[in-house]
């Protein structure tokens, strides 16, 4: 791929062959009559103020001339050097010949024509040569980003280790098959969608779904001015004012913004998220541009530490730090990308002698005047760890094998709730030699326990909620009834509301619809879609078809989305703009088989059946092995008496996956509603069987073998997913049927004993006295 951000009109058109001069006296003839013309009709318009133009974007070599002190730390640091070309003195890999392997494969590493080449098994699993195009980072890793046809950039999983001048796998469990989801030509390694925007300035994936090519650009490698200031050519023409107003051309200022603005600017890229769409709006809000993820299991640990791989955004926003107004250039240059102090200097910032915070704008409440900068308070010799603010209150994790990055949830260690809950600590990861009751007791004589603060803890509470303890749903009303909780954690919650259904929680749910918060309106929105039938939900969440923030609107117009235009009354111009938006943003992702699948869904609730069946072939062109677009076709073809290429289209999808759960669970359901009952649970048996963790899949077989006759061994499969998951409302309830059924009326008792212990106020309780 060229170089996308050189202007292609710099050094100006080519000249012709040779002049014809009598054609050029008769336009410069005419020329001169239009403007004669022009200036007998009206007076020249007079010229556009620049600062009321659109802002576009510039290069940045300018900004150095007013803005040196800040350009020289740019220079040279990660945030610049986010992205090069791949040259000689960008490369840092060894591309000298040498062959590495990976279980049975061999990768080479090797120059020519200036270049430098990867051999491996490409996209047709056929051993191949790739250009390197782009490298990613200096240190501790390098990446190498490789062209494929149609202006493909994907990233190469083996790095290289800066320190150790070695190739590093970076996912040690992946083949280099390429059936492996992670296989470095697949969508998930396509560097276009996943990694360049936050390693580029300006960047733009133009990606043409007629021809299936990328057309990408950006403004400049790395991470410039722009890309958090945004837009500087207003800016421009503001200092080259003779009177400078105070506008300084750039509609939001970092330096004055406030504490949230600033975060939500640097969780952009330091975020764990999703794009609503193609590129960002500096000025914007978070989500008017990405869906934040929310504390799931998967991610993080449940009391909120990072455990996938997320980011700083998502534990920042649970500190007391940012509750403080604490942000992120109090510790980080945000030009050079560097700590601001070394070691606990950093710290000692607000938690220092005085008791006072040296910072502006820092609420110093709570904060006690105290020495931490001694063994007295780490209880560890100085200069050893243990003896720094980071070790014990933001433990890590490494990601890709090598890059060691620090929790920022600036949490306090306690290896007593840490092995009740099962969750990371300091004390514990630090003394793995340990007995963990020893630590508890160490830690225990230099910490007493504080006082009871009266407040049930986030993390408890969490446990008792996704485990289906008793007391959960208790746990939940207080937690969501706290007006300190950080956004990100009540937004969880909120997730957490289904499965614990009443009136009460409705009424938590439809509440949070108007919190200042845009996340948890977002997240209120699908706790009110989950709990109200589609017909109810039109008068609490259509004025949120207008909220001022996109990511907001976008979920109203998703959980409206299939109501009729005859019942949407004065909303209905509102329902119509922001469903426009939604397929907007799902259009501006066709790249991806999921933006294509969203579009499939949206066009049969809305109607437009003839465009339903193109959109999920579109995402199986764009991913073959994307597999709920398998399904989600294979179920429209049957759905429109096709049975037959339905079942191809399965049989054919299991051939490549035979391993896939969902396609059994797909092709088991297909077979039960054809008649072919036997055959259907037998698939279904085996989803449950691949993917035990699943409780879907072992739900639908033992609803499938219930309806066949096999009341036992329903109620025996149901038991055993309840054993897995108690907190399951959908596996219990239907337990409690079939134990009714069977007449084991006892079962039947403990079951709702069970359930009126989680949630007292479930309404199926009073149906079923």
């Amino acid at each position: 791929m060229p170089d996308q951000s050189r202007n292609p009109t710099k050094g100006g058109a080519p000249r012709p062959s040779g002049i014809r001069y009598p054609l050029l006296a008769s336009l410069l003839l005419l020329a001169s009559l239009s403007l004669w013309l022009a200036l007998q009709r009206d007076p020249a318009p007079p010229e556009p103020d620049p600062l009321q133009s659109s802002a576009r974007l510039v290069d940045e070599a300018q900004c150095q001339g007013c803005h040196a002190e800040q350009f020289q730390r740019w220079r040279g640091s990660h945030h610049q050097l986010a992205m090069q070309a791949a040259r000689d003195n960008t490369v840092l890999g060894d591309f000298a010949g040498q062959s590495v392997k990976i279980g049975a494969e061999h990768v080479r590493f090797f120059r020519r024509d200036g270049g430098f080449w990867v051999h491996t098994k490409g996209p047709d699993g056929r051993p191949g040569d790739f250009r390197v195009a782009y490298v990613l980072g200096v240190e501790p890793l390098q990446q190498y980003l490789l062209e494929l046809p149609g202006g493909r950039l994907q990233a190469f999983p083996l790095a290289w280790d800066v320190a150790a001048r070695r190739w590093l796998q970076l996912y040690p469990e992946q083949s280099m098959d390429r059936q492996d989801p992670l296989h470095w030509s697949g969508p998930q390694q396509n560097a276009n969608f996943m990694c360049i925007e936050c390693h580029t300035t300006g960047f733009r994936r133009n990606f043409d779904p007629v021809s299936g090519h990328y057309a990408s650009h950006w403004q400049a490698h790395g991470i410039g001015c722009q890309s958090c200031h945004g837009p500087a050519s207003k800016h421009l023409a503001w200092a080259a004012q003779p009177n400078h107003d105070a506008r300084r051309g750039f509609a939001l200022s970092l330096a004055s913004a406030d504490a949230p603005t600033q975060v939500e600017s640097c969780g952009r890229c330091h975020a764990r998220r999703a794009p609503l769409g193609d590129g960002f709006n500096a000025h914007g809000r978070l989500l008017d541009d990405y869906l934040p993820t929310l504390l799931t299991p998967l991610l993080y640990e449940l009391d909120g530490k990072i455990k996938d791989e997320v980011f700083e955004w998502g534990s920042f926003t649970q500190s007391r730090m940012f509750a403080k107004g604490v942000r992120c250039t109090n510790c980080h240059d945000p030009h050079g990308a560097r700590l601001k102090a070394s070691g606990n200097a950093l710290c000692l910032q607000c938690h220092n002698p005085a008791g006072k915070p040296a910072l502006p704008g820092i609420d110093g409440q709570g904060l006690q005047a105290r020495d931490y900068d001694t063994p007295e308070h780490h209880h560890h010799r100085s200069g050893q760890p243990g003896s720094q603010c980071v070790d014990c209150h933001m433990p890590g994790k490494f990601y890709m094998v090598r890059d060691f990055r620090h929790d920022h949830g600036f949490t306090l260690p306690n290896p007593a709730r840490a092995l009740k809950l099962g969750t990371p600590d300091a004390c514990l990861g630090c003394h793995q030699d340990d007995s963990g009751e020893a630590i508890v007791q160490r830690f225990r004589d230099w910490y007493p326990d504080p006082p009871a603060s009266g407040r049930p803890r986030y993390d408890e509470s969490l446990q008792l909620i996704r485990n289906g303890l008793p007391g959960a749903s208790r746990a939940l009303l207080m937690q969501l009834e706290d007006g300190e909780l950080p956004a990100i954690r009540r937004a969880t919650l909120l997730a957490e509301l289904p499965s614990y259904p009443s009136e009460r929680t409705l009424n938590l749910a439809l509440r949070d619809l108007g919190h200042a918060d845009p996340l948890v309106r977002r997240a209120a929105i699908e706790a009110v879609s989950a709990l109200l039938p589609q017909a109810r939900r039109l008068a609490p969440l259509g004025p949120l078809l207008d909220d001022p923030v996109r990511g907001v609107r976008l979920a109203a117009a998703e959980a409206l989305m299939a109501l009729p235009d005859a019942t949407l009354g004065p909303q209905q111009a509102s329902h119509a703009s922001a469903l426009a938006e939604y397929e907007q943003s799902l259009r501006a992702q066709v790249d991806r088989a999921e933006a294509n699948l969203g579009l499939a869904r949206l066009y049969q609730a809305r109607g437009r059946d003839t465009l339903v069946e193109p959109a999920l072939r579109a995402a199986l062109q764009r991913d073959p092995d994307y597999l709920p677009a398998v399904v989600a076709l294979a179920q429209w073809l049957e759905e429109h008496a096709r049975d037959g290429e339905a079942r191809r289209l399965l049989d054919e999808a299991l051939a490549r996956h035979p391993q896939a759960a969902l396609l059994h669970h797909a092709k088991g359901l297909a077979l039960v509603r054809q008649g072919r009952r036997e055959a259907g649970i037998a698939a279904l048996a085996e989803a449950a069987r691949l993917a035990p963790e699943e409780v879907r899949f072992g739900y639908a077989h033992a609803v499938a073998r219930h309806d066949g006759g096999d009341l036992a061994g329903a109620i025996e499969q149901l038991e055993r997913l309840l054993e897995r998951q108690p907190g399951n409302r959908e596996v219990r309830l239907a337990l409690i049927d079939y134990c009714r059924e069977s007449g084991q009326l006892q079962k039947v008792q403990v079951l709702q004993a069970e359930l009126e212990r989680m949630n007292p106020d479930d309404p199926v309780l009073r149906q079923l006295q």
